[in-house]
């Protein structure tokens, strides 16, 4: 397969973010905190979680959708709804985009999730137990839907461009920022709000995925539970998450005289065709995703200046990626690269990972530093890279490489650029 070089084709920038995240509400305090190696995790509080085989999440603490939002919306919308609407407002202030008559079906919206309305399933389920099909509330299917964040923010927004969520489990942000990137490179778009919310800190999906026994189980230390590619790594934690990114056509950002945050300049989708859930050991379906974003991206292993790894937590993930990136990349550069997994202070949000985590991908462009990997203390013979395990270093890294892999064997790489003209 052919691939077109940079200068033929449409180029992609980030104008604009806005995240929520166990760390903070907002871009800005999540990055602070991600520096300053804290963590977003803790005992559940969301229900009892005495009961769980894993107790502990990384919950968003401290949201009230009526900041952003008001009540009669916030009470028809499920809380990854709500994610996604404040994390689009944010994005869209800070991008300075206005969407108006002269340019809304221009504007697309693609927000997915992994999961979508999870606990409005649960609580409707006992409705109907408990008190029986006529005290359903007519709002249960769309706030159900996972399609329905990317509605609502059009709606809010009045964006009529292309709209849809895409789902593809733990990639599911990364191909969501990766799609809209494409979409607006063969002019089906001029902008695109993208990214991915997930809200399933629930009962159900605490129970399910213990049961599954890819949870960590150290209750007694959260705080300690998540740990990418330490020895003594249990499982991940489950957490809550949205990000989402305003991209736009280079020539349309510049019209309009917009800031210019970095450049989306590679994006690989591949599959593992192995398991359900498990990594295919090998590693091929990681290994091509990343040399794909680099081939798009016009680059080669010697241009990679830090790596935001997937890095769950959990036993085989941490094992395949290390070993993908060291196919990818060659091992001796493999090893001159820094790498790090910001779930060890947010948590895994599941479709929500790969958004907040390209985002933390572009901060680390815009800030000059890339944030560490903490509860790194007992190393793995399987993972032998440069983990920035000593706190946040100060790179300058040019190109950044963003890993995100779900169950069903979903690959996807970003590559984002420190932007010039």
């Amino acid at each position: 397969m052919s691939t077109p070089t940079p200068s033929d084709r449409r180029r992609v920038v980030v104008t604009g973010m806005g995240a929520v995240t166990p760390l903070a509400v907002g871009v800005g305090p999540t990055w602070d905190g991600l520096l300053a190696g804290r963590n977003g995790i803790a005992r559940i509080q969301g229900f009892d979680p005495e009961p769980y085989a894993s107790q502990m999440a990384g919950e968003v603490r401290d949201f009230d959708p009526v900041d952003f939002i008001d009540r009669k919306q916030a009470n028809r919308t499920a809380r990854f709804t709500q994610f996604a609407l404040a994390a689009s407002l944010e994005a869209m202030d800070q991008s300075g985009l206005t969407i108006d008559d002269s340019n809304r079906f221009e504007v697309g919206v693609i927000v997915g999730s992994g999961i979508g309305g999870l606990k409005v399933t649960e609580e409707a389920s006992y409705t109907l137990r408990d008190r029986g099909p006529r005290r359903l509330s007519p709002f249960t299917v769309p706030m159900i839907l996972a399609d329905i964040a990317a509605g609502e923010i059009a709606m809010k927004l009045q964006a009529c461009g292309p709209n849809f969520a895409l789902i593809s489990a733990c990639a599911t942000g990364a191909h969501a920022i990766g799609e809209a990137t494409e979409m607006i490179r063969r002019g089906d778009a001029s902008a695109c709000v993208a990214g991915a919310s997930e809200a399933a800190v629930t009962p159900l999906a605490v129970g399910a995925f213990a049961a599954m026994r890819a949870l960590s189980q150290r209750n007694d230390d959260p705080e300690h539970a998540s740990r990418p590619f330490d020895k003594g790594r249990d499982g991940f934690v489950v957490a809550e998450s949205c990000g989402i990114m305003i991209l736009e056509d280079l020539e349309h950002a510049r019209r309009r005289g917009a800031s210019i945050f970095a450049e989306v300049v590679g994006y690989g989708a591949t599959a593992d065709a192995y398991h359900v859930t498990a990594p295919e050991p090998s590693g091929r379906g990681a290994t091509r995703a990343m040399t794909r974003a680099l081939e798009k991206a016009g680059a080669g292993p010697e241009d990679v200046d830090y790596i935001n790894a997937h890095g769950t937590s959990t036993e085989l993930n941490d094992a395949a990626e290390t070993l993908a990136i060291k196919q990818a990349l060659g091992e001796d550069r493999a090893r001159q690269i820094p790498i790090s997994s910001t779930k060890s202070m947010t948590g895994h949000s599941l479709g929500g990972a790969g958004a907040i985590e390209s985002i933390f991908s572009v901060m680390a462009i815009v800030d000059g530093r890339v944030p560490p990997t903490i509860n790194y203390q007992d190393p793995d013979p399987d993972c032998d890279l440069d983990y920035v395990t000593e706190g946040a270093r100060r790179v300058d890294p040019e190109l950044v490489l963003n890993n995100s892999f779900g169950f069903g064997g979903h690959n996807a790489c970003l590559a984002f650029r420190r932007f010039s003209d």
